[in-house]
């Protein structure tokens, strides 16, 4: 094990640039898991059905889903260094232990990969049937790739598959790392987050063009598709959201305390909806009396365990996963709404709702639901801390003691600045052509 000595400074640039990495790298490795499923299905839809809308908006979609595979290919190439020149006192020490995901989602990229690219190229080289099984196996390693790196991260929370021995790891056992307790919790929150964020980050995209005054078939398709994907999942996903609370109370006590904001043991414990820290008390939250004890425990009597039972010094950041905690909640029951909505007036009409309104709040669902996953991983990281394994070895342990790590952290900005603006180009760029040639291969509005 490393014994850092990083700057404060360095420290500091180390994590703002591993978090802005993952940050940005998160929406194009969602969009790598829920994109191909989406566009299989309108394929298939197409073929089922012989509407040529589906097909063309399977067409539009796998162009845009290389083109944000590519990109993300660049920004996890970077992610991956980042973890041995960022963090050697985590690779160093545990790299044997949590090899294993880390190479299986290896794997499955190159799987991702080498499929999308016979699905992109072979469109019109295949028979039909054949190109859209070609395109299973492009959704089955989206899945996989997340379930492996988010593994990685849940053995981070609950480290497993290994002893020490005067400070030495021994007697790893690289599969009960890879299947330890947090893996169910974090790897269902978060397929299922890929999955919404892709519905409502395309579905907000047709919105826009509706509201501009595209109300054709294909508009309309391209909204619904996603965002009835994206809302059925949405009670699912706080469902889960319900479990990983559940198994924090058990296994991560300090993180459940610092994203409800208790700072003192005890039952009859009140859910806080809002609210600031200051001193050792959370002020200006709406209480739901005994909400905290039942939803943990069923019973208003369950104990919740505070911050008053970990040291100060173990305590995560109260006021930023607490924060970011109830804006990942708060947009969730959001979106939860905005899916009722549809619900209601589709089971009504057999139609998308018919006001302005709708299509406003579809259009800032998108962005909405990138917020809500961005909060989601600030919980999960700040909410570890200050261990970067838990119970283990600290953040401040970890980092590379060599000095200058700020030129990395602007080197690295100065990247996805360039990648950003290139991104949005080049998909701006496509939607133009397609717009173009819309009226003849989407046919009538409807």
């Amino acid at each position: 094990m490393l014994t850092s000595s990083a700057a404060p400074l360095d420290l500091l640039a180390a994590r703002d640039q591993m978090a802005i990495s993952l940050g940005w790298h998160i929406i194009l490795a969602c969009l790598g898991v829920g994109m191909p499923a989406l566009t299989l299905f309108a394929e298939w839809r197409g073929l089922r059905t012989g509407d040529e809308a589906y097909l063309v908006l399977a067409r539009r979609w796998a162009k845009a889903m290389g083109v944000l595979f590519a990109v993300g290919a660049v920004s996890g190439t970077i992610l991956s260094f980042e973890m041995g020149i960022l963090w050697p006192g985590l690779m160093g020490t545990y790299g044997q232990v949590i090899g294993l995901p880390f190479t299986m989602e290896g794997i499955a990229f190159f799987v991702e990969a080498i499929f999308l690219g016979i699905y992109l190229y072979a469109w019109d080289r295949l028979p039909p049937r054949r190109h859209l099984l070609a395109g299973v196996p492009i959704v089955v390693a989206g899945v996989a790739s997340a379930f492996f790196v988010v593994s990685a991260n849940a053995w981070m929370n609950q480290p497993r598959g290994f002893d020490l021995d005067a400070g030495r790891v021994t007697g790893v056992d690289p599969w009960a790392a890879m299947f330890n307790p947090a893996t169910p919790p974090e790897t269902i929150h978060m397929i299922l987050a890929a999955f919404m964020v892709s519905g409502y980050l395309i579905s907000s995209v047709y919105a826009v063009g509706m509201l501009r005054g595209r109300r054709d078939r294909h508009h309309r398709l391209g909204l619904l598709i996603p965002l009835t994907f994206a809302a059925v999942l949405t009670p699912l996903q706080i469902a889960a959201g319900d479990y990983a609370a559940r198994f924090l109370a058990g296994n991560q006590p300090a993180k459940l305390a610092a994203l409800e904001g208790v700072y003192r043991t005890g039952s009859h414990v009140p859910l806080t909806v809002g609210g600031v820290p200051v001193g050792d008390e959370l002020r200006y939250g709406l209480e739901v009396p005994n909400g905290l004890s039942l939803l943990v425990g069923d019973s208003p009597g369950t104990v919740i365990t505070g911050l008053d039972r970990t040291p100060v010094a173990d305590r995560p950041p109260v006021a930023i996963v607490h924060l970011s905690f109830d804006v990942m909640v708060g947009i969730g029951f959001a979106l939860l709404a905005l899916g009722a909505w549809l619900a209601l007036v589709w089971w009504r009409r057999r139609d998308v709702p018919r006001p302005r309104w709708f299509l406003r709040a579809v259009a800032v669902s998108g962005v909405a639901a990138c917020c809500a996953l961005e909060a989601g991983w600030v919980t999960t990281e700040v909410g570890r801390q200050p261990w970067i394994v838990w119970g283990h070895l600290r953040t401040a342990d970890a980092v590379n003691p060599a000095p200058g790590l700020l030129i990395g952290l602007i080197v690295v900005l100065a990247v996805y600045v360039v990648l950003t603006i290139g991104t949005v180009y080049v998909l701006r760029r496509m939607a133009r052509t397609d717009r173009r040639t819309a009226p003849q291969e989407a046919g009538t509005p409807s």
